[in-house]
């Protein structure tokens, strides 16, 4: 792997791609059936319901398949997971079968991710085309028992799904050995840069084959995440599918100017008008916590994300949510970064987001998989200049609304009676006091003279933003046993 020095961000070298396919997120016409794959995997995908791949998916499928690496610019919900689990399984299948009389097997298949909610649906996904290989991947990450994935990776998994942070210690301790994987994919890798990953990732590819098959998929790819990526891929086909970088032309964009405190009436008012499900962002972990309760008290089923809550709340959470128990999901912008679940009818920005990136993944998680989908914006008379600065930076216009002045105002801060007989007064005054010296993050400040911490804001105003080395082309690559056709047969490296 290349060292990145202060010439090589001023003067990078370029990225070259073999070719560059470019898509709409219109439907495709093509069918999985048209894929060169094995009967075998073409009928497991009839029966788990996939029949016409989407744009990601088409375009990146068929290059995946002769041994190309891949550089894919696709948002979360365009399919991209199909896009490179159809040809890992496809790999996997021609090039050994799993063990059945207690011999170990190497990894073969490495995929990263930046979240364990996200791991955890990747596996979902390879379970549902590979039902009866239940032992043949394993997840990999923090927040889940460490020994009952030690256990698991040492019955010789071909696939690990992965977060950077835990694989990492694992590889530290010896507990792993990758030294065998044919197959990397690096998920959502702005992300993981924007989570720190990027020491553990560098550790994580030193420790692979140099020659070997690798598929990188990002939301954005600015000149930071190319000089990154530029170290993992050789030679790639680039995938372009639609415009990640502003908001899907199938989300209808709505604005509420409204008063903070009536935000929760206005919410309740949206709720009883229009159907479907409801992904409600709070900017701080306290907040999510309040804005369900008071839903719940309101009589909706909701449910809540963020990261004070355990895994196993985090999960359950999601299941009731995606199974349609739940009809609200409270979350914060780090929570939902795990977060793919299809057919969210609408987002609600119940406060602002620290920034336009946040503000398209957000509302991201609607209009998906061609559907159409509403996100709307609750902004204070204050916050006015923020969300029109939204509108420039993105190029967008909202449909502005004025809620109604007559909603119900949220008691939050009652007056305290101080003359109260009872005492309760005074006690009243100190849990206010209490409460008063917290963190952003919700957490009890240890110095009652500092101020809450906050985000560093980037622009002007109120809104901002809270392998190793180079792999030779020389010489070619056994890709396995070629079909008919010679597929397979060189990766030409």
């Amino acid at each position: 792997m290349s060292t990145l020095t202060l010439e090589s961000i001023l003067n990078p070298e370029p990225l070259t791609a073999s070719r560059t396919i470019t898509a709409t997120d219109e439907a495709t016409t093509v069918t999985f059936t048209d894929f060169d794959i094995s009967q075998s995997l073409k009928d497991r995908l009839s029966a788990a319901g996939f029949v016409t791949p989407t744009p990601v998916q088409a375009g990146a499928i068929p290059p995946a398949l002769e041994g190309d690496d891949i550089l894919a610019t696709a948002s979360t919900g365009t399919g991209k997971t199909l896009s490179f689990l159809i040809p890992m399984i496809d790999r996997l299948e021609e090039i050994s079968k799993p063990s059945t009389r207690g011999a170990k097997n190497p990894i073969l298949a490495l995929i990263l991710l930046p979240t364990r909610e996200l791991a955890m649906q990747v596996l979902e996904a390879y379970f549902k085309i590979c039902p009866t290989l239940k032992s043949d991947a394993v997840l990999v990450c923090g927040g889940l028992s460490e020994n009952t994935q030690l256990e698991q990776l040492s019955r010789g998994p071909r696939l690990v799904v992965a977060t950077p942070g835990r694989l990492e210690d694992f590889l530290r301790r010896r507990a792993v050995s990758l030294k065998d994987v044919d197959m990397l994919v690096l998920d959502e890798v702005d992300r993981m840069l924007d989570m720190g990953f990027l020491p553990a990732i560098k550790r994580i590819v030193q420790a692979l084959p140099k020659d070997r098959q690798t598929m990188c998929y990002s939301a954005t790819l600015d000149a930071s995440i190319r000089e990154i990526v530029r170290d993992y891929v050789n030679n790639p086909v680039r995938i372009e599918i639609g415009t990640t970088s502003k908001p899907s032309d199938r989300v209808e964009l709505r604005v509420y100017t409204v008063m903070q405190d009536q935000k929760l009436a206005q919410l309740d008012k949206m709720l009883k008008e229009e159907e479907g499900t409801y992904l409600v962002f709070s900017r701080t972990k306290h907040g999510a916590d309040r804005i369900a309760k008071k839903l719940e008290k309101a009589g909706h089923q909701t449910e809540v994300i963020h990261g004070d809550r355990s895994q196993s709340q985090r999960t359950a959470a999601l299941k009731n949510f995606t199974l349609g128990r739940a009809r609200i999901l409270v979350a914060t912008d780090v929570a939902a970064r795990g977060i793919d679940v299809s057919h969210i009818a609408h987002v609600v920005n119940y406060d602002l987001p620290n920034g336009s990136d946040d503000f398209v993944h957000r509302i991201g998680r609607t209009g998906r998989a061609g559907a159409k989908g509403v996100a709307t914006t609750f902004v204070t008379p204050l916050e006015k200049g923020d969300a029109r600065k939204l509108e420039r930076e993105l190029k967008i216009k909202f449909q502005w609304h004025e809620a109604d002045k007559n909603l119900e105002k949220e008691q939050r801060n009652q007056p305290i009676d101080m003359n109260n007989s009872s005492g309760s007064g005074i006690s009243d005054l100190l849990q206010m006091e209490t409460r008063s010296w917290k963190n952003a993050d919700g957490t009890p400040s240890t110095d009652s003279g500092s101020q809450p911490s906050q985000r560093p804001r980037s622009g002007g105003g109120n809104f901002g933003r809270s392998h190793s080395g180079p792999r030779s082309n020389a010489g070619g690559r056994s890709r396995g046993p070629a079909r008919s056709g010679g597929r397979g047969a060189s990766r030409g490296r």
